[in-house]
């Protein structure tokens, strides 16, 4: 055989298929020479990427011994760029095989531009089914063992037969979630709608300062403007951040927000953004407006009302979500917002309005309070860390007093009626130190807040009507007081927030699945014990007799 170098004025000759496969897919690494190269249509591009070598190719001297060794060609490979002759092949042809594509992040695509490998890092899909573009519109959830899927609907008996405590947001035993618990959740999924009680604390600070700074009674404490300036603007941004976070959680994750709002106690702070609102209104400093225009209060109230037509429509018609079930200090945020919207409606000149909501809040506020302090002997007690919810208590006495007086247009006797009951129940609760003692932070500590700010509101204005040394030093304890517990609450939450960053964890209460699962059903009887009360719970399981009329219907949206 014969050793010819390729050249470009070989362009009649048959090209192996090697060298087609090598100019086709443009294999990196492989052995390829620039001046060569050219001769099979490979780019100047292509070739830059290449090995530099040079390529030798066993041809036939005639066309008879190319048809003899038809399928025998071989490829020969050399460092240099020395011509091989005839003699010189046994002693210095080396062969090389083609080596494999080793992958690489980038590489040269076929028209010049880079291309990159697909990331091989998998995206966890086990949220999937709170996602808003996916949940929603599937309907369905899958768990991470890739069990059979469920619907996303969850009925009210579920919350009780899943979770346990007085707030229910504690799995039981017997339950799995249908999220993932090795991980920390998104942050969305774990912002849960009770942060609108920060903004509830710090905007009612707001009132506390312009009254003190706007009262006769309190003219001798010297209490500058630029004070409510400040708390105001504070209380706006809080508004303004919880408020996008958590609408950003409505549009990402729609899933959890409709479970929140099913949850017979999440349900509840679903009030606390319009009762906040409210606050903002009723604190604006006079420098920015003296009035504020009468629709503001019918935009903020029907909200309210809305709420108010679901939830007490619900105490009152029985089923799971009667008052005697779900009755839990959180209720008082369904109420007070009554007596805040009838405060403002009166600042503003109504009459009917204040009037129409201040009863309907009273209505339901002593409904509430005896069921409250008649809690049956089933109802758990409430753990230590949700005992500053207490001070719910005293939040509706306090504004519905200050709301009646300025109803009537003075502090008379039912308004001192509604204020000495506010503080009998703070000074209840004041004096139980270890009551409060011994626990975790949480934003349940953000509950001491608006009611002992109410509380001292309450009493700014009880003393301009008794104005002696007694109420005037009680004024300024209870401003005092409410003041140094918002401001290191509103510390201590940045600190657990920002640097801890355990303020949120993840929020189990929205994890339960629709169904029990069936071993937990199947073995249920054996697990409970024989009492009357676990027979009963283990009967509504078997049937569909138990679930509560507005729970059946799965597929309705708020």
């Amino acid at each position: 055989m014969e050793k010819i170098q390729v050249s470009n004025s070989s362009k009649d000759e048959v090209v192996p298929c090697l060298i087609k496969a090598i100019a086709a897919h443009e294999v990196a690494g492989f052995d390829a020479d620039p001046s060569t190269s050219s001769a099979f249509g490979i780019g100047e591009d292509v070739c830059k990427a290449q090995r530099m070598h040079s390529v030798s190719i066993s041809m036939p001297p005639s066309p008879i011994e190319a048809l003899h060794i038809h399928n025998m060609k071989r490829v020969l490979f050399r460092e240099d760029d020395t011509i091989l002759g005839p003699d010189s092949c046994a002693m210095s042809t080396k062969f090389y095989s083609q080596p494999n594509p080793i992958p690489c992040a980038i590489t040269t695509s076929t028209n010049g531009k880079p291309a990159r490998f697909p990331s091989t890092k998998l995206r966890d899909k086990r949220f999937d089914s709170f996602k808003t573009w996916s949940g929603k519109l599937e309907r369905q959830i899958s768990n991470q063992d890739s069990q059979p899927q469920e619907r996303a609907n969850v009925p009210v008996h579920r919350y009780y037969d899943a979770l346990e405590g007085p707030e229910l947001d504690v799995l039981r035993d017997s339950e799995e979630s249908i999220l993932p618990d090795d991980k920390k959740w998104p942050f969305l999924l774990r912002f849960p709608i009770s942060s609108f009680g920060i903004c509830l604390g710090v905007s009612s600070q707001a009132i506390m300062w312009k009254t003190l700074a706007s009262s006769e009674s309190t003219k001798f404490l010297h209490v500058t403007p630029h004070m409510n300036h400040l708390i105001w603007f504070i209380s706006l941004a809080l508004i303004i951040i919880v408020t996008i976070v958590y609408s950003l959680k409505v549009i990402f994750y729609f899933e959890a927000v409709r479970r929140e709002y099913y949850h017979p106690i999440r349900v509840n702070f679903f009030f606390a953004p319009w009762t906040a609102l409210l606050f903002l209104a009723l604190g604006v400093p006079p420098s920015i407006t003296q009035t504020l225009h009468q629709s503001l209060w019918y935009i903020l109230m029907i909200p309210i009302l809305c709420l108010e037509l679901k939830i007490y429509g619900q105490w009152m018609s029985g089923g799971q979500r009667r008052l005697s079930k779900v009755a839990n200090p959180s209720n008082h945020l369904s109420v007070v917002g009554n007596f805040v919207g009838a405060l403002l409606g009166a600042s503003m000149g109504l009459k009917e309005g204040p009037i129409f909501f201040f009863a309907v809040g009273m209505a339901h506020y002593v409904v509430l309070f005896v069921t409250l302090y008649q809690r049956l002997p089933t109802n758990e007690t409430l753990p230590k860390e949700l005992h500053p919810v207490f001070f719910l208590f005293v939040a509706a006495p306090s504004v519905a007093s200050m709301a009646w007086a300025k109803i009537q247009g003075s502090f008379d006797y039912g308004s001192r009626l509604a204020y000495f009951i506010a503080i009998f129940l703070y000074f209840s609760l004041a004096i139980r130190l270890n009551f409060f003692r011994g626990f975790r932070f949480s934003l349940a500590w953000w509950a001491y807040t608006f009611p002992m700010t109410g509380a001292a509101i309450a009493t700014i204005r009880y003393s301009s009507v008794v104005d002696n040394t007694f109420t005037k030093t009680f004024t300024v304890i209870l401003c005092i007081v409410s003041t140094l517990t918002v401001t290191a609450l509103l510390v201590t939450t940045l600190i657990h927030g920002l640097l801890l960053r355990d303020l949120f964890p993840n929020d189990i209460a929205i994890s339960i699945s629709d169904r029990m699962p069936k071993t937990s059903q199947k073995w249920f009887h054996r697990r409970s014990g024989s009492s009357e009360a676990n027979i009963e719970q283990y009967l509504k399981y078997s049937s569909s007799d138990g679930k509560d009329i507005e729970a059946s219907v799965n597929n309705s949206a708020f």
